[in-house]
């Protein structure tokens, strides 16, 4: 085979999942490896560093074989990831602690007492971001306070921060490349907007020490190549790097200021490109690097919720009312309607725009008429209604949206896209390939290694195969926003 083929790690929540493709962003091959959730205690999160490393090694070789590739015909690696996830390891690559993942909420006080020092406004300007255990600085904060010597050895420069991103690099190249890309480190809640470097007022105010952070590049770079691994060949480079969310938004060919993408995956992500504009937020959105390519930097709002396709998952798990994820679907479709019953999916804290890190989760209006189909539905159709809150402010603030692109394995859900699109009352356009973060993540390590000639050429490759058009009345439309409001309304905290 002569073609030049690419290797997309993405490495999510729950498992990692690695494609092969090819010239035309054709996937070749596919596979996906989970692991384990680790909740030591309530709202905390945490993953085993071996677990995800296994879930990579894995996922890699099991693509290989799938799709009968040798490893040596791989030109480029693109990595998408998890975001916020904090990592700290030592020079050797093993971790001090497990990871602290993005949905942990045990930062929330270190929040608050830093709400209480004056201090957001400030960093909220610099960084685009809100104060809320989501972000990486206060977990690291956590990390160098709790874990036996990690302040002595961080300071000593033998031990090292990165988000999952960073760890991934620096193990697929023999631990020779410490380093991050400017989406991630945007989310990290200690890089300054405007120039996209670590900031030395952040990190005073966060104590965290300069030398642990990793050198931030754009997203399509050579970051390094591989070497020492049992799975993969040694020079193969690493050519392609960003942020899931980010990597989404590239996959999905928003590459023009006003094109929207909504990611449904254990939470749901919905990005707006606002181009060279920095759009700080006044009303609880996120302002993140959307993306750098050589020196021209694109921004994005963001509005982000905890819990998406992870609701799913606790009616299975929780709650037992499916055996599959899958099924979730066929069981809504029972009923017409979620009666008067409302799920809000606070299971995690609300995010963007409430920002809620102690809120719980709520499922009410339940009678004996109530059946497990209304309750499927209910929750679906909270995952719909929490994104209608994020996108209105959304177009306040930057502007009207005439469609958005989904993607992520929760959109393959006909009658939650449906709806989606009956309450947000604009078209969902969903693609033919639904892992639109790994195909971002491998375009952008397809432009650097010159595969790929400009972003043109990507815009022919992701084009919609299903529209899901808006039919809802607007008596139906009044009353699901009415019984959401009242919901809603119950869940937040002071």
């Amino acid at each position: 085979m002569s073609q030049k083929l690419i290797l997309a790690i993405d490495q999510g929540t729950t498992g990692t999942t690695a494609l092969i493709l090819d010239q035309t962003l054709h996937v070749l091959g596919k596979a996906n490896a989970e692991f384990a959730q680790i909740f030591p205690k309530p709202g905390w999160v945490e993953h085993k560093a071996e677990d995800i490393w296994q879930s990579v090694h894995q996922a890699i070789d099991n693509c290989l074989n799938k799709c009968r590739v040798k490893a040596s015909q791989i030109a480029a690696i693109g990595i998408a990831n998890q975001r916020e996830t904090t990592c700290l390891f030592q020079r050797d690559g093993s971790a001090l602690h497990n990871f602290i993942v993005w949905q942990c909420r045990r930062t929330a006080d270190i929040c608050r007492d830093l709400k209480n020092r004056g201090l957001e406004k400030m960093i909220q300007h610099k960084t685009g971001l809100v104060l809320d255990p989501y972000f990486s600085a206060t977990k690291l904060m956590w990390l160098l306070e709790h874990v036996k010597d990690a302040r002595k050895l961080v300071e000593q420069g033998d031990a090292l921060f990165g988000t999952i991103n960073t760890w991934l690099l620096y193990q697929l190249t023999g631990r020779a490349v410490h380093a991050t890309d400017v989406t991630n480190a945007s989310r990290t809640l200690m890089m300054d907007l405007s120039t996209c470097q670590w900031d030395d007022e952040l990190l005073s105010v966060f104590g965290i020490p300069k030398n642990c952070l990793p050198a931030i590049h754009g997203n399509s770079h050579a970051y390094g190549h591989t070497k020492g691994l049992s799975f993969l060949p040694d020079g193969i480079p690493i050519a392609g790097m960003a942020g899931d969310q980010q990597a989404a938004l590239f996959g999905q060919a928003c590459f023009e200021e006003g094109e929207v993408k909504a990611t449904y995956g254990t939470g749901c992500f919905i990005l707006l490109n606002t181009g060279k504009n920095l759009i700080r937020s006044k009303h609880g959105l996120l302002t993140s690097v959307a993306i750098k390519l050589e020196d021209e930097v694109q921004y994005c709002l963001e509005g982000s919720a905890f819990i998406a396709g992870a609701a799913v998952q606790w009616l299975r798990d929780g709650l037992g009312v499916i055996n599959k994820s899958s099924q979730v679907e066929e069981l809504a479709a029972q009923v017409t309607d979620s009666g008067d019953v409302a799920f809000v999916p606070a299971l995690a804290g609300l995010g963007a725009p409430y920002w809620q890190p102690h809120a719980k989760g709520l499922l009410c209006g339940i009678s004996r008429d109530t059946t497990k189909a209304h309750i499927a539905r209910a929750v679906l159709e909270g995952i719909a209604l929490q994104n209608r809150d994020m996108m209105e402010v959304m177009q306040q603030e930057g502007g009207s949206m005439r469609a958005i692109k989904v993607d992520g394995g929760a959109c393959a859900n006909n009658l939650l896209m449906q709806f989606q699109a009956d309450i947000l009352q604009i078209p969902c356009l969903r693609p033919h390939i639904l892992e639109t973060t790994a195909l971002g993540a491998a375009a952008l390590a397809g432009l650097s290694i010159g595969i790929f000639q400009n972003k043109a050429a990507l815009k022919e490759l992701a084009k919609a195969e299903s529209i899901f058009l808006p039919t809802m009345s607007e008596e139906v439309l009044k009353k699901h926003l009415s019984k959401w409001k009242k919901a809603i309304e119950r869940v937040q905290v002071n």
